[in-house]
């Protein structure tokens, strides 16, 4: 193991107060949120049960980055909305692609700092 990765390694949380693992190296029962969502999951009112840490080289973010990990045994599946609060958020999508001078679904988001489409926008060549 290199000096960086023996650096990060503390299953106990004896050095970072919580079981630390990195890059890679942590148990396959602790996942984080994306992959908890990619299977269907969500952590259930769970907290933090470890965390991974590496360094970074990120340009504006340079240093030690960390990603926190959720126990699979403990996630419950994926709420699933009812049909009123599907029909509340197309609702709401739709009001924020509509433009309000010509009143016109634009098939995308109208910017916020113009407020109208590109189209009636002035000064915007389209």
């Amino acid at each position: 193991m290199s000096r960086i990765r023996a650096r990060f390694w503390d299953p106990t949380g004896a050095r970072y107060s919580i079981p630390t693992y990195p890059w890679q190296m942590a148990p396959a029962h602790l996942l984080t949120l994306r992959q908890l969502a990619a299977r269907g999951l969500r952590p259930a009112g769970q907290g933090v049960q470890a965390q991974i840490l590496w360094r970074s080289r990120r340009y504006g973010a340079p240093g030690v980055r960390a990603s926190y990990l959720y126990d699979v045994r403990f996630a419950l599946p994926k709420r699933t909305p009812t049909p009123a609060q599907l029909a509340a958020l197309a609702k709401a999508t739709a009001a924020r692609r509509t433009c309000p001078d010509c009143r016109t679904d634009v098939g995308y988001v109208l910017p916020r700092h113009l407020g109208t489409c590109l189209d009636c926008a002035p000064g915007v060549a389209a």
